[in-house]
């Protein structure tokens, strides 16, 4: 062979060898990423080939899938009391992809999950049966929610404290995702992105706000923990009015013939007594609430229930001054509804945190498990006697209080309004706050609650959380103890 065309047949042998090294990568390594890649039809067309799973609640489908007509897309996703359950669901649309639990679980729901197949269908990628996505969610709890929450816009989670379990998750106001569901439903989803009241948003998760008064909990609790005081019976150093540190404001209350002045932490939560708690703040120090705060959930930018919760926010880097307005709910703290219910929780629990969670298990087609989640196994917030302070001090809230509307006959209950100023100087419609717990000795159940009121149509001077939220609690917690 002469030296010209060895050359060439080892050129060619290089080029043939670098092909099939190609070749085996892309199938090896990123055949994967290729098929997942959202610009691939045909992925769209393998997840609607077959009906979706679904997602249970107490053991009924509030999902399910019909057959379509004409197209490359067999079935698409349908909904049973979509409104009811957006919050809980999310939404799948050929469209528009897939939020929260169908979102989260899409390979499960639409079969190509690699944990529905066995070794053979691995490789041959065939797809299997889909996977169901079972929940927490207590219909009753989630329709006394969502029912008493009528056309208000606002927000509503309860949670057993023993275990985490999300019983109920609303979010008002709400949106059939039957409606976004198909690959002709443009006007629809035209409607919801251009609605000023954001019906896509999941208030009870994404839409921290200041919590108000509810906050003062934590501030209690960040007292009796330091040993600042040493009962919530015990008369704080609370002058009123107050004047913030180094400044010439005075923080007024909002009844100002409630007895205030160096009023106990249980009198205190009694009539939302502003001065107390904001003294209290100051006198603890920013990094003291911070650190008390932060043991209830807040500044966790991780806290999944498997959803991705937005953090609620204790801020830092503050003056005395603003430090005593974070002891109201006030400056930059933030809340979600979800946050405030784990407070309450807590409190219930006898001082432990167990985590939150909206979802029990996921199986297979056989019912098999593919991930399950534990309930219980809490992390200590607060000792066992701060948690048994609080709830007494909360219960006089509810009995003789700010929060008689919470009162549930037969049952103990515990709770915190709160109005959250809104707006420059306060200019916008406040935002009421219940947070709350129940328990009946007869039967062992429990439950905690929270309900953000962000705009309920009503005048200002008839917002409140005990006239708005407290109500709201009361339902929940009513069908939680049934």
């Amino acid at each position: 062979m002469n030296k010209t065309i060895r050359h060439t047949s080892v050129f060619v042998l290089v080029l043939v060898l670098a092909l099939l090294g190609r070749a085996t990568w892309v199938q090896a390594y990123e055949g994967k990423a290729l098929a997942d890649d959202s610009k691939n039809r045909r992925k769209t067309i393998a997840q609607y080939a077959q009906p979706l799973g679904n997602i249970v609640v107490a053991g009924s489908p509030v999902t399910g899938s019909k057959k379509t007509e004409g197209g490359d897309l067999a079935y698409k996703r349908t909904y049973t009391d979509g409104e009811l359950y957006a919050a809980v669901t999310g939404y799948s649309s050929q469209a528009y992809g897939a939020t929260q639990l169908e979102g989260i679980y899409d390979d499960v729901l639409d079969g190509t999950d690699d944990r529905l197949k066995n070794p053979v269908d691995a490789v041959t990628r065939k797809q299997q049966e889909p996977g169901t996505v079972v929940t927490t969610i207590d219909p009753d709890v989630q329709k006394a929610g969502y029912e008493a929450l009528g056309n208000k816009k606002g927000a509503a989670v309860a949670v057993d404290p023993a275990t985490g379990r999300i019983l109920g998750m609303v979010s008002t106001p709400s949106y059939d995702p039957s409606k976004i569901a198909g690959t002709a439903d443009g006007d629809a989803w035209q409607e919801l992105m251009s609605d000023e009241d954001k019906p896509l948003v999941n208030r009870a998760l994404r839409q921290p706000l200041p919590p108000g008064s509810t906050f003062k909990l934590v501030v209690a609790a960040a007292a009796l923990e330091d040993g600042l005081y040493g009962s919530v019976d015990t008369a704080t150093k609370s002058p009123d009015p107050y004047t913030l540190p180094n400044t010439r404001t005075v923080l007024k209350n909002e009844n100002a013939s409630a007895p205030c002045e160096n009023a106990t932490i249980r009198t205190a939560l009694q009539y939302s007594c502003n001065n107390v708690f904001a003294k209290m703040a100051a006198d603890l120090g920013q990094d003291k609430v911070k650190a008390m705060a932060e043991k209830f959930g807040f500044n966790d930018s991780e806290l999944d229930v498997p959803v991705r919760a937005y953090a609620s926010v204790y801020p830092s880097g503050m003056d005395s001054a603003q430090t005593a307005l974070t002891g109201i709910g006030q400056f930059d703290v933030t809340a979600t509804p979800l946050q405030m219910a784990m407070v309450s929780a807590a409190i219930a629990n006898d001082g432990l945190l167990a985590a939150p969670h909206v979802v029990s298990e996921v199986v297979d087609s056989d019912g098999d498990a593919l991930a399950t989640f534990d309930d219980g196994d809490g992390t200590r917030v607060v000792s066992s006697s701060t948690a048994e302070q609080l709830r007494s001090a909360m219960r006089t809230v509810v009995e003789k209080g700010t929060g008689t509307n919470a009162a549930i006959s037969g049952a103990e209950v515990g709770g915190k309004t709160g109005t959250a100023q809104h707006g420059e100087n306060n200019s916008k419609t406040p935002y009421a706050w219940f947070t709350s717990y129940a328990k009946t000795p007869s039967t062992g159940k429990q439950v905690a609650v929270a309900v953000l009121i962000e705009d309920s149509g009503a005048a200002r001077s008839e917002v409140s959380g005990n006239g708005l939220a407290a109500p709201v609690a009361q339902k929940m917690m009513a069908a939680a103890l049934k």
